[in-house]
């Protein structure tokens, strides 16, 4: 290892990796500093279970917004599969047990469902016009995701052209999405489908002021203009590493199990000192890279951190080892198409207002929402083949309305009971209990592991859980003063954010990483420029 690089990053997270990639293809010397053991951050593959050779992605599992402009710029090899199914709510009408399917590959299914639901024709037009302006909004957007911030006024502008472009701006921008999603749709379950995706991972509700729903929904719906949210063949552990690897290719050089004891901004070149595995070192750089939270970077520097009541974060994570896919009550439907897409329970949208009260007020949600999938209905590749063979599966469940605070007294307790009401809140649908169709370890246990935000911090540093790192971004520069900016800058000069705490940061994305990447090729650049002209007039 040398004393000293071009560039150091800390964390080796999935935007680190693409931030290492470009670099090194533009010819920097690139050090990347991993505290754990793995490389790849969030988007890592754990053999979860031992008995089992089962690989499950812990903290992300499925892939929307990563650009394939990196994919392509960078020549990754992963597949992203689509799911036939893109969601499935199960309820009750008259004592019988229902679902509405909406399907990828057949639309006319789609409305099918929706008109058993609703009775009508009317509600499945209005959701695609609803939908309709996510996707104008993504158009207008989308490629501005890799430049340079533009001014919240100036990108108004481009959704001044036509009607559906201005109602879009005001509907996902100016006004609460609660408003939007009433004007639009009238039934309680079609209005929870769409507003899930506005609370994933934050704790809002419809018509929060701060407007952090409406960021949040952007985000789960912009993804290369389709936000369709795909499968990544392999589990997200064979993305982290087609990135490893297209860093390594270009010289960047690797460090795991780092303890960093001190860093220093304050010099024209930066100082990082750390220990792997008791042995200390130090290095600088001419520029420093962070890929973890504003407030991890904040007990490093000494600085205060003063976070906003937003950027808690509101998520339960369960991942599960299936022996056999549970039957549903709903027997219209298989079990295979019903559980490959997203399966959304105690989502309508009365319910989530009362789970949001409920936790708003201190308590556990009687009935907290959640959606589950089920990777293995997409991709078997993640299991070996007798499992595979024996009919077994993995099942990953996100909880929604289960922030922080909530967990912070007694963590465990709360975890055990927070686990117990979900499972009760899938045992609803199915014909036999979850715990029933679940693997079973040598030692008796179920195969069963449950995160709570608490738990989510404490392994990977994300304030209060939050897995944006805090609340995410809007695609422009909210601040007249950021225009121009890449949204990477910190108060340290030649300091920048390559996580998902930059501006634009958020889910498997890279984007941070890329714009990061961007920021010191432009520095360089302008460095390179200066000589040549200081070369020139002597």
């Amino acid at each position: 290892m040398k004393s000293g690089y071009d560039v150091v990053i800390l964390g080796a997270g999935h935007n680190a990796l693409v931030a290492a990639s470009y670099l090194g293809r533009a010819g920097l010397s690139v050090l990347l500093l991993e505290k754990t053991k793995q490389i790849g951050g969030a988007t890592v593959s754990d053999k979860l279970f031992p008995d089992y050779d089962a690989w499950l992605s812990r903290y992300s599992y499925l892939v929307s917004l990563f650009p394939e402009k990196i994919a392509r710029d960078l020549g990754l090899n992963f597949e992203l599969r689509r799911r036939a199914t893109a969601s499935f709510t199960p309820y009750v009408r008259e004592g019988r047990h229902h679902g509405l399917l909406l399907s990828n590959v057949d639309e006319e299914r789609s409305r099918r469902s929706m008109l058993n639901l609703t009775g009508n024709a009317r509600e499945y037009q209005q959701l695609q016009r609803f939908y309709r302006l996510a996707r104008v909004f993504a158009e207008h957007s989308w490629d501005a995701m890799l430049e340079p911030l533009v001014a919240k006024s100036e990108f108004r502008r481009r959704f001044a052209g036509d009607e559906v472009s201005r109602e879009a701006w005001r509907s996902l921008v100016e006004e609460p999405i609660g408003c939007a999603i009433e004007r639009y749709l009238e039934d309680d379950l079609v209005r929870g489908l769409v507003v899930t995706d506005a609370k994933i991972g934050i704790f809002t509700h419809p018509h929060d002021d701060s407007l952090v729903q409406n960021r949040c929904f952007l985000y789960h719906l912009v993804g290369n203009k389709t936000g369709e949210w795909k499968v990544p063949v392999g589990g997200m552990g064979a993305v982290a590493r087609e990135l490893e690897q297209a860093a390594r290719k270009t010289g960047a050089e690797f460090r795991t199990n780092v303890e960093i004891a001190r860093l220093d901004l304050s010099a024209k070149k930066k100082t990082v000192a750390f220990a792997v595995d008791g042995v200390e070192h130090t290095v600088e750089a001419k520029y420093l890279l962070v890929n973890f939270g504003r407030n991890v970077l904040a007990r490093y520097t000494g600085k205060s951190y003063q976070p906003q009541p937003i950027d808690e974060g509101s998520v339960f994570k369960m991942n599960i080892l299936l022996r056999k896919l549970p039957r549903l009550k709903a027997s219209t439907y298989s079990a295979e198409e019903a559980w490959c897409g997203t399966f959304h329970s105690d989502e309508g949208y009365e319910q989530m207002n009362l789970s949001y009260r409920q936790a708003a007020n201190g308590q556990l949600p009687d009935r907290p929402p959640g959606e589950v999938y089920c990777h293995t209905l997409t991709d078997d590749s993640i299991l070996a083949p007798d499992l595979r063979a024996q009919g077994f599966h993995t099942m990953t469940l996100f909880g929604i309305d289960t922030p922080y605070a909530l967990f912070e007294r007694d963590n465990e307790t709360m975890r055990r009971t927070a686990e117990e009401r979900f499972i009760a809140s899938i045992d609803q649908w199915v014909e036999e209990p979850l715990r029933d169709c679940c693997a079973v370890a040598r030692d008796g246990s179920l195969c069963v592991e449950s995160k709570s935000p608490v738990d989510i911090e404490a392994s990977l540093g994300m304030y209060h859980g939050n897995i944006f790192h805090d609340a995410p971004s809007w695609p422009f520069a909210a601040v007249e003063d950021h225009a121009g900016t890449w949204g990477v800058e910190t108060e340290w000069e030649n300091v920048f954010l390559c996580g998902s705490s930059a501006q634009r940061g958020g889910a498997v994305s890279g984007i941070p990483g890329h714009n990061a990447a961007m920021k010191v090729l432009e520095e360089v650049g302008a460095i390179e420029r200066e000589r040549a002209t200081t070369s020139y007039c002597r």
